[in-house]
């Protein structure tokens, strides 16, 4: 959820810093005062071009910046991570619009695009009221509220199996249908395996030819290092000769002083090393000859390794895994027929499967859209649209191959008065009616889509009295389950809130400036009762929001 926005030189809010907590949180003031700077400069946060008329007039530049909690936010929290934003559990977007016309955007301090940013503020926050902003207005966005309204997760996840089943199949079968002429193919798979079968080819067996090699190599220098080495250990004036004169000077000391009984233990360790050495370098020793016939063999087993791997374009320790490669490759072919047979079987088996999981979820999509269908066009009549009638119209999709999400797509299709033919949500051009309409979807669908907060605008636009007071109810029921933003000029609905902002402007140096205070609960009663009232507050205005405040449940 929203956490803090901060907004400076923004339109004509100098410096704003508003901190949001879950619930329904209203935001009033008078017309004119800004209120909506909250909606707008969330709009510029999702990815809205720039625009540089909402710098305040003799800045260089606005700035916006908005905190998210990832509690409630789990795909956003993944997107993050998927796209190398993450910075612990923090989500901070910034967006600064010069008054030039240009913007720059940042996701958690790194520089990010506007695409980026859209993408990441589409699973934060939902506007409604403005059709850019407004994610039910994709059909995308429908189908998935649909079936979150009526729980198709398994449904869902047995059609998108069966339908990447279907598709590993497909692919399995086009790439042996365009292998060209596996006779041929297969020809040349065994001639190329008779040559490298014939070879050691094991990491381990190409090691120790190197090896064997580099004996070979250096076989004299070997035998006269050695050679050496044994004189030097054994001879007479040897390093083990030196050791036990030492131990016989130090012996005839040892009783003047205990600790020498140690040094003379490990000099005795270093005769019996010394000794041991000895022995282990004459068994190289004897091993060792100068073979210039079995160091020519070795070197041409050698060159042979090195032309294969130039040959397939591995080096000497991948020539096993090639190897391997070809002759499962070569196995696939010589049985390609039988396979192509199996497959064909396997790809109408799989057809089928998805078939049978596309009709239960459309099935379900069936009962769903119907219960939708009427709990919305219910709620669309208590919010002041009588007559209204809300439908969810499935449509079947072309069948020419399994899709994941199904055999159908939806349009949400709205009729705002009585009389007239439902159309297209998409296609509603009142911001209130949509704004109300959107509610409505919502609250029946108890904010199952994905999207933590939820921001309106223009909600209450046409609307008053006890109708007014239904509104702001249902937003704040659907505060229950969501994080709710929602800028009002209702009493009515502003009563219903959790937490309630005013946005009121001043003049300073003969500039006009809005500012956002949170409201306690006297400063409540008494913005209510302008509300009421108007700007003359009456004792009947204060008693009248009283009243709507005791009656919040």
């Amino acid at each position: 959820m929203l956490t803090h926005l901060t907004i400076r030189d923004f339109a004509v809010a100098s410096a704003t810093e508003m901190e949001f907590g879950p619930g329904l949180t209203v935001i009033s003031g008078e017309t004119g005062a800004g209120k909506s700077l909250l909606v707008d400069a969330l709009g510029f946060l999702s990815g809205l071009r720039a625009d540089s008329g909402m710098v305040r007039h003799g800045a260089r530049r606005a700035e916006l910046n908005a905190a998210f909690d990832l509690a409630d936010a789990p795909a956003a929290a993944e997107w993050l991570r998927e796209h190398e934003f993450d910075e612990d559990d923090a989500c901070l977007l910034r967006r600064t619009l010069r008054a030039d016309g240009g913007s720059r955007a940042w996701i958690n301090g790194r520089p990010a695009t506007l695409a980026q940013l859209g993408e990441l503020a589409g699973l934060l926050v939902e506007i409604h009221g403005q059709h850019e902003h407004q994610a039910l207005l994709s059909r995308a966005s429908q189908l998935a509220l649909l079936d979150a309204f009526g729980r198709h997760a398994a449904e869902l996840a047995d059609v998108a199996a069966a339908a990447h089943a279907w598709s590993a199949l497909e692919q399995e079968r086009d790439a042996l249908s365009r292998s060209g002429d596996p006779a041929e193919r297969r020809e040349w798979l065994r001639h190329q395996l008779s040559e490298l079968e014939d070879q050691p080819l094991e990491p381990d067996a190409i090691q120790a030819l190197l090896a064997d090699h580099r004996r070979h190599a250096h076989a004299a220098e070997l035998i006269g290092a050695c050679d050496s080495a044994l004189d030097q250990i054994g001879g007479e004036d040897s390093l083990d000769a030196q050791v036990q004169r030492v131990r016989a000077g130090l012996a005839r000391m040892q009783e003047h002083e205990p600790r020498l009984g140690e040094v003379d233990a490990m000099l005795e360790s270093a005769g019996i090393q010394l000794e041991e050495a000895a022995s282990l370098l004459q068994l190289v020793r004897d091993d060792l000859e100068i073979d210039p016939a079995g160091y020519e063999e070795l070197d041409r087993r050698l060159g042979q390794l090195h032309d294969l791997a130039r040959k397939h374009r591995v080096k000497p320790e991948g020539l096993a895994a090639r190897r391997d490669e070809m002759a499962a490759e070569l196995d696939a072919l010589e049985h390609a027929g039988e396979r192509l047979q199996a497959l064909e079987h396997e790809i109408r088996a799989a057809a089928a499967r998805w078939e049978s999981a596309a009709e239960a979820l459309g099935k379900a999509r069936a009962k769903a859209a119907e219960k939708l269908s009427r709990d919305t066009t219910a709620l669309i009549s208590e919010l002041g649209m009588g007559g209204g009638r809300f439908e969810v119209q499935i449509e079947a999709q072309d069948r020419g191959r399994p899709d994941p999400q199904g055999a159908e797509r939806v349009e949400f299709l709205v009729s705002a008065n009585a009389g007239q033919p439902p159309r297209p949500l998409r296609r509603v051009a009142s911001g209130g009616e949509l704004s109300r309409i959107s509610l409505a979807i919502e609250v029946a669908a108890l904010g199952l889509d994905a999207v933590p907060t939820m921001v309106f605008d223009e909600v209450d636009s046409g609307i008053g009295g006890a109708v007014a007071g239904i509104v702001g109810a249902r937003l704040r029921a659907l505060g229950r389950t969501r994080q709710v933003l929602c800028v009002t000029h209702l009493p009515q609905v502003a009563a219903q809130g959790h937490a309630h902002w005013l946005v009121s402007k001043t003049e300073v140096d003969g500039a006009t400036e809005s500012r956002a205070t949170v409201l306690d609960g006297r400063q409540r009663q008494e913005e209510l009762a302008r509300m009421l009232g108007g700007v003359e507050i009456s004792r009947e205005a204060r008693a009248a929001a009283r009243r709507l405040l005791a009656e919040v449940d």
